[in-house]
């Protein structure tokens, strides 16, 4: 029987993270039973490995469904591949794109970084944009005008709204079988709220409801996704952004975002890893 380690990926040192659930088998087991594993594992994704070729193939779930592409969950399994197979890229063969993960020890962290699917981003419809204020309790007077409301992509959907104050990002709440009917309508993953800090730094939440999360404490998919969407507003990144995530649940988390020039490249996205069962 294999067993599913647990690390938190994007971690704060040796505090914080959003936790992972990781299987590394011979082969992947079918799709029912690797729902069954992830929603007794529990975690907002589980991640399932097995080798084929020279990469790996890989599968997302979380509690309640399969998801293409999940960014903590993947610097998670980097994690687990250098522990397991020496500081190095490892090849992903996912359902809907072929990325990489890289992993290097470093004391009782494992440093590690993704290349993201390609990014692409577009304005959101104004009907699901009033949707979303409505459902978090927001009024229009709260967005940042900075950061337009958008429907971004990294091998997954996501919606994001920039709010005004850190303060109107910490009182974040909303009703869950409300938000997880709206974003399984309307095809999301997560939601991100953003609030800046400076033109690098940026505080986010996530809801993840359709996932069977009320909120994710570190997403590096919606980060991607967010790093892509920057760039195609032309936001002054200067290459490089970092996002503090899950300071509001006590899970502070920190994910690092590298920005190339070509509009819809992938994104390089880093943090470090810790192993909970240690």
């Amino acid at each position: 029987m294999t067993t599913v380690l647990r690390i938190a990926a994007f971690s704060d040192g040796n505090m914080g993270g959003n936790p992972a659930g990781i299987w590394i088998g011979d082969a992947l087991p079918d799709a029912a039973r690797m729902q069954v594993i992830a929603a007794d594992v529990g975690f907002s994704e589980t991640a399932f490995a097995a080798p084929e070729g020279e990469a790996w193939r890989v599968r997302y779930f979380s509690p309640a469904m399969e998801v293409p592409f999940c960014g903590h969950a993947t610097i998670a399994l980097g994690a687990a591949l250098a522990h397991q197979h020496g500081d190095r890229r490892f090849q992903l063969h996912l359902n809907e794109a072929a990325i990489s993960v890289s992993g290097r020890r470093d004391g009782n962290t494992i440093a590690a970084a993704l290349q993201s699917p390609p990014t692409r981003s577009a304005p959101l419809d104004p009907s699901l944009r009033d949707q979303l204020l409505d459902l978090f309790g927001y009024a229009a007077s709260d967005l940042d005008p900075g950061l337009p409301p958008a429907k971004i992509h990294a091998g997954a959907d996501h919606a994001v709204l920039g709010l005004k104050s850190r303060e109107a990002l910490a009182r974040m709440t909303y009703d869950f079988a409300r938000g997880r009917a709206l974003m399984e309508q309307a095809g999301l993953v997560t939601i991100a709220l953003v609030n800046v800090e400076s033109a690098q730094l940026f505080h986010v939440r996530n809801a993840f409801a359709a996932g069977g999360v009320v909120e994710d404490p570190a997403t590096g998919a919606a980060a991607a996704a967010f790093a892509g969407y920057l760039r195609d507003l032309g936001w002054p990144h200067g290459g490089a952004i970092d996002i503090v995530q899950g300071e509001d649940m006590g899970a502070r988390s920190l994910i690092r975002a590298e920005i190339g020039e070509a509009r819809g490249s992938s994104i390089r996205v880093s943090g470090t890893a810790r192993f909970m069962d240690a």
